[in-house]
């Protein structure tokens, strides 16, 4: 029976679905999946847009595994329907990802709350056994006051209500994800589901760290400080959380494992050094002879009342046009206040161990955006034009 245990943790022959699969965290799930040693049967791929780049990183990495392209929206129910049939495992990843506001409510509301809900159902319909939500960090706080969390888990007690959109909007979807565990389905089976609360990811690809890098070669070589540095946070590789996916799945597939992950969550971060956000932008890119600043462009109090401010002016100037500010009182807080987490409780129930080692993600990563700023400077050259 010793032989059996290794063999039950694997996804052969499974049918998954992957929402969001030609995003930032999906396209490296996908890349996993492809590459398990015991094939699976079929992975389909959805997402409203799939980039070239990403079809041909898909094309590559094919082998046994049949792979299907699935473009549309995760608010359309036929589609979902479609999209569903057959397949016995949904890793969902798919969501409007928005710390600024940038998005209408009401789309974030419609994909990131009503579109799960839709496929939760779908997969009911369409008899589908296991369900992983890609939740975040993000519904557990920071709060507004700003109380700090350091390495916590899934029991740590926290008062939070966020006013942030976003934070509010998954949240909720992750409840929906959590209460359908259990569900009946059209056969007589019984869904399961889990949710994996992932802290800021960080990695090759990743659109914020562009960003970034992008003011950085406008403030000559320098990166903005926009975190303190006590702000400690433990963002997690996106080898390393695309890889809790994989484990939560095949762990979901064994009955002994399976009733102690049903309609569980759990916080998934890795052994990245603890550090603050703006930090972390530099120890990725130092080696490329990138500074930071060294401190914040002004006190943490003045800079939440400047937010406040500008929030003010953004609200007395909607009658008559859409400004967003830069900052708000949210972002100020979520960038200043240490939480961290640790991924014990993973380990314990479904094996998760981070796959890439901090000294590996460091060099990808930073690798990585040294490719982009030769490209990112003639676009911000081309702009300023």
């Amino acid at each position: 029976a010793t032989e059996e245990q290794p063999r039950a943790m694997s996804l052969a022959g499974v049918s998954c679905l992957v929402t969001g699969a030609g995003g930032f965290l999906g396209q490296r799930i996908v890349r996993l999946l492809l590459e398990e040693e015991e094939a699976l049967a079929e992975i389909r791929l959805l997402d409203k847009a799939f980039s070239n780049e990403a079809l041909r990183r898909f094309g590559k990495f094919q082998g046994k595994t049949e792979v299907k392209i699935l473009e549309g929206d995760i608010r359309d129910v036929m589609f979902l329907h479609r999209a569903c049939q057959g397949v016995s495992l949904v890793i969902h990843t798919a969501s409007i990802i928005d710390t600024l506001g940038l998005t209408e409510k009401q789309l974030l509301w419609e994909v990131n709350v009503t579109g799960t809900q839709l496929l939760l159902e779908a997969c009911a319909r369409c008899n589908v056994q296991h369900f992983i939500y890609t939740s975040t960090i993000e519904v557990t706080g920071p709060n507004c006051k700003g109380d700090p969390i350091y390495d916590g888990d899934e029991d740590t007690a926290y008062e939070s209500v966020s006013k942030s959109p976003y934070a509010q909007s998954k949240k909720l979807a992750e409840d929906s994800v959590l209460k359908a565990d259990g569900q009946v389905l059209k056969d007589g089976g019984m869904l399961m589901t889990c949710a994996l609360r992932s802290m800021y990811i960080f990695g090759e690809g990743c659109p914020f760290l562009q960003g970034h890098l992008d003011k950085c070669l406008l403030n000559k070589n320098v990166y903005l400080r926009f975190s303190r540095k006590e702000a400690l946070v433990n963002p997690v590789y996106v080898g390393n959380i695309a890889w809790a996916h994989v484990q939560a799945a095949k762990a979901l597939r064994v009955p002994q494992k399976a009733k102690h992950i049903r309609g569980q969550f759990y916080y998934i971060s890795d052994d990245t050094p603890h550090m603050s956000y703006a930090d972390l932008n530099y120890e990725l890119t130092r080696d490329l002879g990138f500074g930071i600043e060294p401190r914040l462009p002004m006190p943490l109090t003045m800079l939440y009342y400047f937010s406040l401010l500008l929030e003010i002016v953004s609200f007395l100037l909607r009658p008559f046009v859409r400004y967003i500010p830069s900052t708000n009182r949210h972002l100020v807080t979520l960038l200043n206040t240490p939480f961290t987490f640790s991924y014990r409780k993973a380990q314990k129930d479904f094996g998760y161990m981070p796959r890439y080692t901090w000294e590996e993600a460091k060099q990808c990563t930073g690798q990585w955006i040294a490719s982009m700023v030769p490209q990112r400077r003639e676009y911000l050259k081309s702009k300023a034009a």
